[in-house]
């Protein structure tokens, strides 16, 4: 068991990367000062593989559970899906000492953490990510919104989980496509961060693959670190946080324009890695080739290099409502080398299109 602290003053909270932990939940929950009233957000899949396990652990360690399953995919992390959870929490008896929790990937934990935000002004909230993707990257910091229809993340808030528990062993459920959705978000910690993780993650493409409890452990673990670490220098995503966001100014425009159905967000966020890379390349910043290196690490890990039939217009529309705009500018996240990345703004126009036509190719 490994335990990262994320060091917020009072907003401090560890997580707990633990193979076979989910088996433990129950223990963990009633480690919080909380009350032992409980509501579980799962959606379909992960109430199927995993609800049970988490609802009878919880009632050994003393819990009245209220599951609450949402239906699985991007669609449910809306206004609409927040009103239903919302109305089975007052059903329920939640008051303001009671826990919310998360149980599922990335779409549970936003939508969870955002009702928990928002209901009774904000109760206790508890993360049990069981997809890589939001291992290591969607559980870990507060970040927690839903989409609206004009853009992805638009509604929501800062708003830190009291703990966060981590089992790898969930992992061996995932499809092969969602682990590698979930693996995008973990190369992208080596190209921003740390050039010997990503060279780690280069050699041993072939056993990550084979999903080893142990050696997952290791490289969420690694994930998390440094993403806590930016997390406390930069909770409000001022600054330094938003080179975590590297890929996601296409990638999110890639999902918009996808209609959230046909690109995952590991998809999307891969092929956007891809044309930061090209844009650093032509910019000057980065070196002629180094986008051809992320290409064929992404595609060990079963990555999509291209995606036919989007238009240049339509997704530079939709960056048009990116998050991270400033002075009505986008601020890129580009790379000037592998492990150290930067943010730059006033980019040309025609740039972003060359890079998205060289890259998708796109129409």
């Amino acid at each position: 068991m490994e335990t990262i602290r994320v060091n917020l003053g009072s907003r401090s909270y560890d997580i707990r990367v633990q193979v076979a932990g989910l088996a433990a939940i129950g223990n963990w929950a009633a480690g919080f000062p909380i009350e032992k009233k409980v509501m579980v957000v799962a959606d379909e899949n992960t109430a199927f593989l995993f609800g049970r396990q988490a609802k009878d652990s919880l009632q050994q360690a003393g819990f009245s559970v209220t599951m609450a399953v949402v239906p699985a995919g991007e669609a449910s992390k809306s206004l609409s899906q927040a009103d239903v959870l919302y109305a089975q929490a007052i059903v329920a008896g939640l008051d303001r000492n009671c826990a919310i929790m998360a149980l599922g990937g990335g779409v549970v934990g936003d939508l969870a953490g955002f009702v928990a935000a928002t209901y009774l002004r904000g109760v206790p909230f508890l993360q049990v990510p069981t997809t890589l993707l939001s291992q290591v990257d969607s559980s870990v910091g507060g970040k927690v919104a839903v989409n609206h229809h004009l853009g992805k993340n638009l509604i929501g808030a800062f708003y830190q989980p009291m703990g966060v528990l981590i089992d790898p062993q969930t992992l061996q459920s995932l499809p092969p496509r969602e682990f590698a959705s979930g693996m995008a978000e973990v190369i992208k910690y080596g190209l921003i961060f740390d050039a010997d993780f990503f060279a780690k993650l280069s050699d041993a493409a072939a056993a990550v693959q084979n999903r080893d409890p142990q050696q997952l452990a290791g490289i969420v673990a690694d994930c998390c670190r440094m993403k806590a670490a930016v997390v406390e220098r930069d909770e409000q995503d001022l600054g330094e946080r938003m080179l975590l966001n590297f890929g996601h100014t296409a990638g999110h425009a890639i999902e918009t324009a996808g209609e959230f159905s046909r690109f995952t967000h590991g998809e999307a966020v891969a092929l956007g890695m891809l044309v930061a890379g090209r844009l650093s390349e032509l910019t000057g910043m980065l070196p002629q080739g180094t986008t051809d290196e992320i290409r064929r690490v992404g595609s060990a890990y079963g990555l999509p290099l291209s995606a036919d039939g989007l238009d240049a217009a339509e997704l530079i529309s939709h960056m048009g409502t990116d998050k991270k705009r400033a002075a009505g500018q986008l601020r890129w996240v580009l790379l000037e080398r592998i492990g150290q990345a930067t943010l730059r703004s006033g980019i040309a126009t025609e740039s972003i299109e060359k890079a998205l036509r060289e890259i998708l190719p796109i129409e």
